[in-house]
Protein backbone atom coordinates (compact mmCIF):
# COMPACT_ATOMS: atom_id res chain seq x y z
CA UNK A 1 0.00 0.00 0.00
CA UNK A 2 1.36 3.43 -0.96
CA UNK A 3 2.39 5.91 1.71
CA UNK A 4 0.16 8.50 0.01
CA UNK A 5 -3.00 6.58 0.96
CA UNK A 6 -3.42 8.09 4.43
CA UNK A 7 -3.00 11.75 3.30
CA UNK A 8 -5.58 11.12 0.57
CA UNK A 9 -7.95 9.61 3.15
CA UNK A 10 -7.46 12.70 5.34
CA UNK A 11 -8.58 14.78 2.35
CA UNK A 12 -11.69 12.60 2.03
CA UNK A 13 -12.50 13.22 5.72
CA UNK A 14 -11.97 16.98 5.32
CA UNK A 15 -14.41 16.97 2.39
CA UNK A 16 -16.97 15.36 4.71
CA UNK A 17 -16.66 18.35 7.02
CA UNK A 18 -16.83 20.73 4.07
CA UNK A 19 -20.11 19.25 2.84
CA UNK A 20 -21.67 19.58 6.29
CA UNK A 21 -20.33 23.08 6.91
CA UNK A 22 -21.45 24.91 3.78
CA UNK A 23 -24.90 26.26 2.90
CA UNK A 24 -24.20 26.47 -0.82
CA UNK A 25 -25.71 23.54 -2.70
CA UNK A 26 -23.26 24.09 -5.56
CA UNK A 27 -20.35 23.84 -3.09
CA UNK A 28 -21.74 20.59 -1.68
CA UNK A 29 -21.94 19.10 -5.18
CA UNK A 30 -18.39 20.25 -5.97
CA UNK A 31 -17.16 18.72 -2.72
CA UNK A 32 -18.81 15.40 -3.50
CA UNK A 33 -17.40 15.52 -7.04
CA UNK A 34 -13.88 16.12 -5.73
CA UNK A 35 -14.36 13.30 -3.23
CA UNK A 36 -15.36 10.97 -6.06
CA UNK A 37 -12.29 11.92 -8.08
CA UNK A 38 -10.09 11.37 -5.03
CA UNK A 39 -11.58 7.90 -4.56
CA UNK A 40 -10.58 7.05 -8.12
CA UNK A 41 -6.97 7.91 -7.32
CA UNK A 42 -7.28 6.08 -4.00
CA UNK A 43 -8.26 2.83 -5.74
CA UNK A 44 -4.97 2.89 -7.63
CA UNK A 45 -2.91 3.95 -4.62
CA UNK A 46 -4.23 1.13 -2.43
CA UNK A 47 -3.54 -1.67 -4.92
CA UNK A 48 -1.00 -0.07 -7.26
CA UNK A 49 -1.09 0.67 -10.97
CA UNK A 50 0.77 -2.47 -12.06
CA UNK A 51 -2.49 -4.44 -12.33
CA UNK A 52 -5.38 -3.62 -14.69
CA UNK A 53 -8.21 -4.11 -12.17
CA UNK A 54 -7.37 -1.18 -9.84
CA UNK A 55 -6.67 1.08 -12.82
CA UNK A 56 -9.99 0.27 -14.49
CA UNK A 57 -11.83 0.72 -11.22
CA UNK A 58 -10.09 4.04 -10.58
CA UNK A 59 -10.86 5.41 -14.04
CA UNK A 60 -14.49 4.26 -13.83
CA UNK A 61 -14.83 5.86 -10.41
CA UNK A 62 -13.50 9.21 -11.62
CA UNK A 63 -15.78 9.17 -14.67
CA UNK A 64 -18.93 8.21 -12.76
CA UNK A 65 -18.46 9.71 -9.29
CA UNK A 66 -16.27 12.66 -10.17
CA UNK A 67 -17.77 13.77 -13.49
CA UNK A 68 -21.04 12.16 -14.65
CA UNK A 69 -23.11 12.19 -11.46
CA UNK A 70 -22.02 15.70 -10.35
CA UNK A 71 -22.91 17.00 -13.82
CA UNK A 72 -26.39 15.53 -13.43
CA UNK A 73 -26.76 17.10 -9.99
CA UNK A 74 -25.66 20.51 -11.29
CA UNK A 75 -28.17 20.27 -14.11
CA UNK A 76 -30.92 19.37 -11.64
CA UNK A 77 -29.87 22.34 -9.50
CA UNK A 78 -30.18 24.69 -12.48
CA UNK A 79 -33.57 23.27 -13.42
CA UNK A 80 -35.03 23.80 -9.94
CA UNK A 81 -33.22 27.10 -9.33
CA UNK A 82 -31.73 26.17 -5.94
CA UNK A 83 -28.71 28.07 -4.59
CA UNK A 84 -28.64 27.66 -0.82
CA UNK A 85 -29.68 25.20 1.85
CA UNK A 86 -32.02 27.38 3.92
CA UNK A 87 -32.96 26.47 7.50
CA UNK A 88 -31.62 22.91 7.71
CA UNK A 89 -33.04 20.58 10.33
CA UNK A 90 -29.77 20.92 12.29
CA UNK A 91 -27.65 24.05 11.93
CA UNK A 92 -24.15 23.96 10.46
CA UNK A 93 -22.09 24.23 13.65
CA UNK A 94 -23.98 21.38 15.41
CA UNK A 95 -23.68 19.38 12.18
CA UNK A 96 -19.91 19.86 12.20
CA UNK A 97 -19.73 18.86 15.85
CA UNK A 98 -21.78 15.73 15.10
CA UNK A 99 -19.44 14.95 12.19
CA UNK A 100 -16.42 15.36 14.47
CA UNK A 101 -17.99 13.06 17.06
CA UNK A 102 -18.88 10.48 14.39
CA UNK A 103 -15.36 10.61 12.97
CA UNK A 104 -13.79 10.15 16.40
CA UNK A 105 -16.09 7.21 17.15
CA UNK A 106 -15.20 5.68 13.78
CA UNK A 107 -11.51 5.74 14.66
CA UNK A 108 -12.18 4.26 18.10
CA UNK A 109 -14.42 1.54 16.69
CA UNK A 110 -11.92 0.64 13.94
CA UNK A 111 -9.25 -0.02 16.56
CA UNK A 112 -11.38 -2.86 17.92
CA UNK A 113 -11.85 -4.56 14.55
CA UNK A 114 -9.70 -7.56 13.53
CA UNK A 115 -8.13 -5.89 10.52
CA UNK A 116 -5.88 -7.53 7.97
CA UNK A 117 -2.15 -6.86 8.50
CA UNK A 118 -1.93 -4.58 5.45
CA UNK A 119 -4.72 -2.36 6.84
CA UNK A 120 -3.79 -2.43 10.52
CA UNK A 121 -1.61 0.69 10.32
CA UNK A 122 -3.79 2.59 7.86
CA UNK A 123 -6.84 4.82 8.37
CA UNK A 124 -8.67 3.15 5.48
CA UNK A 125 -11.39 1.57 7.63
CA UNK A 126 -11.87 4.58 9.98
CA UNK A 127 -12.15 6.92 6.98
CA UNK A 128 -14.73 4.61 5.39
CA UNK A 129 -16.84 4.54 8.56
CA UNK A 130 -16.50 8.31 9.03
CA UNK A 131 -17.65 8.94 5.45
CA UNK A 132 -20.69 6.69 5.90
CA UNK A 133 -21.61 8.57 9.08
CA UNK A 134 -21.10 11.94 7.37
CA UNK A 135 -23.29 10.94 4.44
CA UNK A 136 -26.01 9.85 6.82
CA UNK A 137 -25.75 13.20 8.62
CA UNK A 138 -26.18 15.10 5.35
CA UNK A 139 -29.24 13.02 4.47
CA UNK A 140 -30.86 13.43 7.88
CA UNK A 141 -30.02 17.07 8.66
CA UNK A 142 -30.72 18.85 5.36
CA UNK A 143 -34.09 19.86 3.96
CA UNK A 144 -33.37 20.12 0.23
CA UNK A 145 -33.80 16.88 -1.65
CA UNK A 146 -30.88 17.60 -3.96
CA UNK A 147 -28.56 17.99 -0.93
CA UNK A 148 -29.87 14.70 0.41
CA UNK A 149 -28.95 13.07 -2.90
CA UNK A 150 -25.40 14.38 -2.45
CA UNK A 151 -25.46 12.91 1.06
CA UNK A 152 -26.48 9.55 -0.35
CA UNK A 153 -23.53 9.75 -2.73
CA UNK A 154 -21.20 10.49 0.22
CA UNK A 155 -22.59 7.50 2.09
CA UNK A 156 -21.90 5.27 -0.91
CA UNK A 157 -18.39 6.71 -1.09
CA UNK A 158 -17.80 5.36 2.40
CA UNK A 159 -19.00 1.93 1.32
CA UNK A 160 -16.69 2.19 -1.69
CA UNK A 161 -13.68 2.95 0.52
CA UNK A 162 -14.47 -0.06 2.66
CA UNK A 163 -14.70 -2.17 -0.49
CA UNK A 164 -11.20 -1.12 -1.54
CA UNK A 165 -9.83 -3.26 1.25
CA UNK A 166 -11.64 -6.26 -0.22
CA UNK A 167 -11.00 -5.55 -3.88
CA UNK A 168 -8.94 -8.68 -4.41
CA UNK A 169 -11.69 -10.85 -2.91
CA UNK A 170 -14.65 -9.17 -4.65
CA UNK A 171 -15.18 -9.68 -8.38
CA UNK A 172 -14.79 -6.60 -10.53
CA UNK A 173 -18.34 -6.92 -11.81
CA UNK A 174 -19.66 -6.36 -8.29
CA UNK A 175 -17.93 -2.98 -8.08
CA UNK A 176 -19.11 -2.04 -11.55
CA UNK A 177 -22.63 -3.10 -10.57
CA UNK A 178 -22.53 -0.78 -7.55
CA UNK A 179 -21.45 2.13 -9.75
CA UNK A 180 -24.15 1.33 -12.30
CA UNK A 181 -26.85 1.08 -9.64
CA UNK A 182 -25.74 4.39 -8.18
CA UNK A 183 -25.73 6.04 -11.61
CA UNK A 184 -29.28 4.87 -12.30
CA UNK A 185 -30.42 5.93 -8.81
CA UNK A 186 -29.08 9.47 -9.26
CA UNK A 187 -30.63 9.66 -12.74
CA UNK A 188 -34.03 8.70 -11.36
CA UNK A 189 -33.58 11.15 -8.48
CA UNK A 190 -32.94 13.95 -10.98
CA UNK A 191 -36.18 13.20 -12.78
CA UNK A 192 -38.09 13.12 -9.50
CA UNK A 193 -36.56 16.40 -8.36
CA UNK A 194 -37.60 18.10 -11.58
CA UNK A 195 -41.20 16.94 -11.40
CA UNK A 196 -41.58 17.64 -7.67
CA UNK A 197 -40.32 21.18 -8.15
CA UNK A 198 -42.60 21.72 -11.16
CA UNK A 199 -45.69 20.59 -9.27
CA UNK A 200 -45.03 22.07 -5.82
CA UNK A 201 -42.55 24.90 -6.50
CA UNK A 202 -40.34 23.66 -3.65
CA UNK A 203 -37.86 20.90 -2.89
CA UNK A 204 -38.12 21.30 0.88
CA UNK A 205 -38.73 17.73 2.06
CA UNK A 206 -40.46 19.04 5.20
CA UNK A 207 -43.37 20.15 3.01
CA UNK A 208 -43.96 16.59 1.83
CA UNK A 209 -45.96 16.11 5.03
CA UNK A 210 -48.77 18.01 3.28
CA UNK A 211 -49.25 14.96 1.06
CA UNK A 212 -50.45 12.84 4.00
CA UNK A 213 -54.05 13.82 3.42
Amino acid sequence: MSRAVDPVLVLVILLNFFALGTSRVHAVINGVALQGAVLGALAMLVHGVHEPLPVLLGVATVLVKGIAIPMMLRRAMREVAIRREVEPYIDYVPSLLACAAGTAMSFLFAQRLPLAPQHAGSILVPAALATVVSGFLVISTRRKAITQVAGYLMLENGVFIMGLGLLEAIPFLVEVGVLLDLFVAIFVMGIILYHVNREFASLDTARLSSLKE
